[in-house]
């Protein structure tokens, strides 16, 4: 070996795919913490009964749904809400709040870490993932998306009822399937497909999941 040969062994030499590789990773990880944010700001809102801050979570055309696993899973388009723009939502929430006569409750929230399954450019994707996204985009946006791309998100969630005097019980529990988008307001929903496993369903379903 000649004696001008080193070896340096405290360098390391990042190649251009690694870099692009990490940097991805980073996006993804910011992604993700972002919307662990926003859905423990979702789930307070609700859990406080804020309603009125409820819609704000979505873009001005977003979609709503609920929906269950057995039709989900089947393709089936019944659902048993299903509410296509924000002013749907504020109609939802006054009635609720104001007109509709029922027991009163309280729910608490339970969700779990948030998966981004990817984008809607991501190839692979089944069609029962990208469904939800599909008929809001049907019509122009008023608001118009900064990122074309639209960050699909899975996250597990529980909710438990409480009447006042009773003991608490597990009202509903299932998957959001989520499609977000960057504003300038930060990320928003454009769809929130909940996607309730059980096939029957407490009474009084009146309050956002």
């Amino acid at each position: 070996m000649p004696e001008n040969t080193q070896t340096n062994m405290n360098s390391t030499t990042v190649g251009l795919g690694e870099l692009t590789a990490i940097e991805s990773l980073q996006k993804l990880q910011s992604l993700e913490w972002e919307i662990n944010r926003l859905n423990a700001l979702y789930a307070r809102a609700l859990d406080e009964r804020r309603f009125d801050l409820w819609p704000d979570f979505f873009i001005p055309e977003g979609r709503y749904t609920v929906r269950s696993r057995e039709n989900h899973e089947r393709g089936l388009p019944l659902a048993l809400i299903d509410l296509e723009s924000q002013g749907m939502m504020k109609d939802r929430i006054y009635g609720a709040t104001q007109t509709i006569f029922h027991a009163p409750y309280y729910t608490r929230h339970v969700v779990s870490s948030t998966v981004v399954l990817g984008s809607t450019l991501t190839p692979g994707l089944t069609a029962s993932v990208q469904a939800p996204m599909q008929a809001p985009m049907q019509a122009p946006l008023h608001t118009p998306l900064q990122d074309p791309t639209l960050w699909v998100s899975s996250t597990s969630y529980a909710v438990f009822r409480t009447k006042p005097t009773q003991t608490s019980e597990v009202f509903n529990v299932g998957q959001y399937l989520d499609h977000w988008t960057s504003t300038d307001s930060g990320l928003k929903l454009v769809s929130r497909l909940c996607v309730y496993d059980s096939e029957m369903v407490l009474n009084s379903f009146i309050y956002p999941i």
